[in-house]
């Protein structure tokens, strides 16, 4: 998930009970797809629904708990949030349970969910296919228009998850420590250079640092031939891991011996970067939520000079999804508490910077003159909140799944016997 959310991964492909969808959950999906909305509406009410998502960001939980409170006025629905530390979790719990054959009384309703975990539930039929075309407001995401709302991570959904919001990575730094940050990955190399120790990422499986080192791998293989650029939108393979990755350990080899404590030990967690900024002991970090900065100099845990940018050689980009089991208990109930994420109101209030920052994923054009007001920056903010270079630095998308995977036990293999 991106964004915040924790990317740890089950491995469920030696699960023989993964691989079988029940033909009673076929049955089931094609009940769902006669089903009015006003049929979802009336079944769906006055019922309890269970949303794993991860609880490690204040702000986000406490968007939840609005949201909770919206759908308990409008639908006397009951919203659980069920706090994750790795969205793993509650994978594990799906696959344990239809490893149990629980195909009907599931006890996650909903899970936020991107990249190898969905690709891992989609392939063994762990999701609800074919439901997100029929919430009214998933119209307003405008997919004929924009396929990244079908695609997570260039893997299609499929109808088996609806988009919930957009993040990219986003530098920041003490501006009274450096007036100049680094502009690109090969001026960051320099700059770590010239500021010994005040700069770092997580150690991989981190969702952050697997995304700083995609970034990476992205941009360094800019010039080679379209061909081989385009091998990191497919499953890793030995050859094109052969082709790619040398120059990120080249890069990286380099890099290490500047990084804060010399590279000889990586923190375990993205949240830990911000903690060292205000610390003092960093002068420049990233985040996949770009409204935690001035959330956090508001808080007083960063310093009141902290700013916000993207680099020019382009930001990773990536969609973060809701999902909602195949087997879970309350589904009607979970199709409404979605359509109300997707609703102008509940992402205009998931954008304000003090609220959440999270980029809406509707399209502007689809609302109305009034509706398109709600997503207006407002007119006094922290100077942090301002993202430098947003507008010329180019959208990096996300790699096939695979590729996490592939980095992180390499990664591990390299640098991480020093840990």
């Amino acid at each position: 998930m991106a964004n915040a959310s924790s990317n740890g991964v089950v491995n469920v492909a030696d699960k023989p009970s993964a691989r079988i969808q029940t033909s009673t959950s076929i049955r089931e999906s094609a009940q769902t797809s006669q089903t009015s909305w006003p049929e979802i509406q009336s079944r769906g009410a006055n019922q309890d629904v269970y949303f794993h998502a991860w609880g490690g960001d204040p702000q986000i939980n406490r968007y939840i708990q609005w949201a909770a409170k919206q759908v308990k006025q409008q639908y006397q629905i009951n919203l659980h949030h069920v706090k994750l530390t790795d969205t793993s979790e509650a994978v594990s719990r799906v696959l344990a349970e239809k490893s149990a054959n629980n195909d009907h009384q599931g006890q996650v309703d909903l899970v936020w969910i991107n990249g190898e975990n969905f690709a891992a539930m989609a392939k063994h039929q762990l999701l609800a296919p074919n439901w997100v075309d029929r919430l009214p407001n998933f119209g307003l995401t405008d997919p004929d228009n924009n396929p990244a709302m079908t695609r997570d991570f260039g893997v299609p959904t499929q109808g088996m998850e609806a988009p919930w919001g957009k993040a990219a990575l986003t530098f920041y730094y003490d501006s009274l420590v450096t007036t100049s940050p680094p502009q690109t990955l090969q001026q960051l190399s320099l700059w770590a250079k010239q500021h010994p120790g005040r700069f770092t990422y997580p150690k991989p499986p981190d969702f952050l640092a697997t995304s700083f080192l995609k970034y990476a791998l992205i941009v360094l293989n800019n010039s080679q031939p379209e061909a081989i650029k385009n091998l990191l939108y497919q499953p890793a393979t030995t050859q094109s891991q052969a082709l790619l990755l040398p120059v990120l350990w080249q890069y990286l080899d380099e890099l290490h011996p500047h990084l804060w404590r010399k590279g000889q030990h990586f923190m375990s967690s993205g949240m830990e970067l911000r903690r060292l900024i205000g610390d003092g002991e960093l002068a420049l970090a990233f985040t996949f939520s770009a409204a935690e900065i001035p959330a956090a100099v508001a808080r007083f845990e960063l310093p009141d000079s902290s700013r916000s940018y993207r680099m020019q050689d382009g930001s990773l980009s990536n969609i973060h999804f809701i999902a909602i089991p195949y087997n879970a208990a309350h589904r009607d109930s979970a199709k409404l508490v979605v359509n109300f994420l997707l609703s102008p109101q509940a992402q205009a209030h998931k954008q304000q910077a003090n609220i959440w920052g999270d980029t809406s994923v509707l399209a502007l054009s689809k609302l109305t003159a009034e509706q398109q007001t709600w997503f207006e920056p407002p007119a006094q903010s922290h100077p942090s909140a301002t993202i430098a270079n947003q507008a010329i630095s180019p959208a990096l998308s996300e790699p096939d799944p695979s590729w996490s995977k592939v980095i992180t036990k390499l990664w591990l293999q390299r640098y991480g016997v020093m840990q």
